[in-house]
């Protein structure tokens, strides 16, 4: 048991980076970025519906599900994270508002679901966090376990929009690194979703932030 919980722990990147810096990640987003902003503007594109299932990939703290829940409560949400704290933490949040959906772990390769579960994926601050193969692997789990005609809504770091935002973004490559953090910046994860077999594959949107441009991404299942 120990060799394997072990093993997790090197294959993910906690949040902020640190194991011990996880549970500053709520001050830290509402300190550096828009946060009410941001998360808002992910639910609207997500548009929630009653009755549709629902998967948040990397679920984190849970402010998200928080937010998509209260806009939706005849939804179905799930979650799927790697990081046992940061399902604690969520769980907890979740409590407090009565909220009680199913979070699930996992060991980073395929989802605990079967194919043609979810009509709606979406994920936030994640893909940043993973290395390219990760990326590719990832986002392919997400298309196997989509409906046909489901959709796939990210919100994640992405090419810088201007040069102050390019410098700006080395603050959470330092932080998450540059391995897993140079394909966003690049503006390359458009490119990933595509090659996972995602569909009218688009930036969205985007705002500028102090530590960066955070871009919407979306692609559909045929």
């Amino acid at each position: 048991m120990k060799n394997t919980e072990h093993k997790k722990e090197k294959e993910f990147i906690p949040a902020l980076g640190y194991n011990f810096l996880t549970g500053l990640y709520d001050t830290t987003i509402r300190l550096t970025m828009p946060e009410k902003k941001f998360r808002n503007l992910l639910i609207q594109k997500l548009d929630p519906q009653p009755d549709e299932s629902i998967l948040e990939f990397g679920f984190g703290t849970g402010a998200n599900l928080v937010l998509a829940a209260q806009k939706s409560p005849r939804s179905h949400f799930h979650g799927l994270d790697i990081d046992p704290k940061v399902r604690e933490l969520a769980s907890s949040k979740l409590k407090k508002k009565n909220l009680h959906l199913d979070l699930q772990l996992y060991e980073g390769s395929v989802f605990p679901y079967e194919d043609h579960t979810f009509d709606k994926v979406y994920s936030c601050l994640v893909f940043h966090q993973l290395d390219d193969q990760a990326k590719l692997e990832s986002l392919k789990e997400i298309h196997r376990a989509l409906k046909p005609g489901g959709k796939l809504i990210i919100g994640d770091w992405g090419k810088a929009k201007n040069r102050w935002m390019r410098i700006a973004f080395y603050t959470v490559q330092l932080l998450d690194g540059f391995k897993t953090t140079t394909a966003n910046v690049k503006g390359l994860l458009p490119d990933y979703i595509r090659e996972a077999g995602f569909s009218g594959v688009q930036e969205t949107g985007f705002i500028n932030t102090r530590i960066g441009s955070f871009c919407y991404y979306e692609g559909t299942k045929n």
